[in-house]
């Protein structure tokens, strides 16, 4: 392909991890700074750097956005997020990929493009506005469930 034929970055999908932290039956979640989803909770994360394996990208986002240390124990899923405009037209497409983490230690505190950060009751979960790009709340079940820990 000849440079005047490379597509811009955001004519392509866009590579990003999540990390899904369970801990005392309660999830780790992040109120979004940016688009997409910017305002709603969903897993700390972002997108990973040229050369960084995707469990070490999640591991490093988990500290930037909440000050939480983590182990990366293995991908969990992968979802599409689009960001859309108000037509309705895709603007960016990114591909994220959930990673389970198990809990290390670090004080919360919110950081990077987290506006906030917080553990949450798995049963308080349909009380928060979630991200909407895909489904977090199927995403958290399935956590929790492999980390042994039963969402009621």
């Amino acid at each position: 392909m000849c440079a005047s034929q490379t597509p811009l970055p955001t004519d392509r999908p866009i590579a990003g991890v999540l990390a899904a932290v369970i801990r005392d039956n309660k999830v780790l979640l992040v109120r979004r700074a940016n688009r997409p989803d910017a305002g709603r909770w969903v897993f700390p994360g972002g997108k990973v750097e040229k050369g960084e394996p995707l469990l070490d990208a999640a591991m490093r986002e988990l500290r930037e956005e909440t000050g939480v240390l983590g182990k990366g124990l293995k991908i969990l899923s992968a979802v599409d997020a689009f960001d859309k405009n108000a037509d309705g037209e895709v603007e960016q497409h990114f591909i994220l990929i959930v990673t389970l983490c198990q809990y290390l230690g670090g004080s919360l505190k919110a950081g990077d493009d987290a506006v906030d950060a917080r553990w949450v009751e798995l049963d308080q979960l349909r009380t928060l506005d979630l991200a909407r790009s895909f489904d977090l709340a199927e995403l958290v079940r399935q956590a929790a469930q492999m980390m042994g820990k039963p969402q009621r």
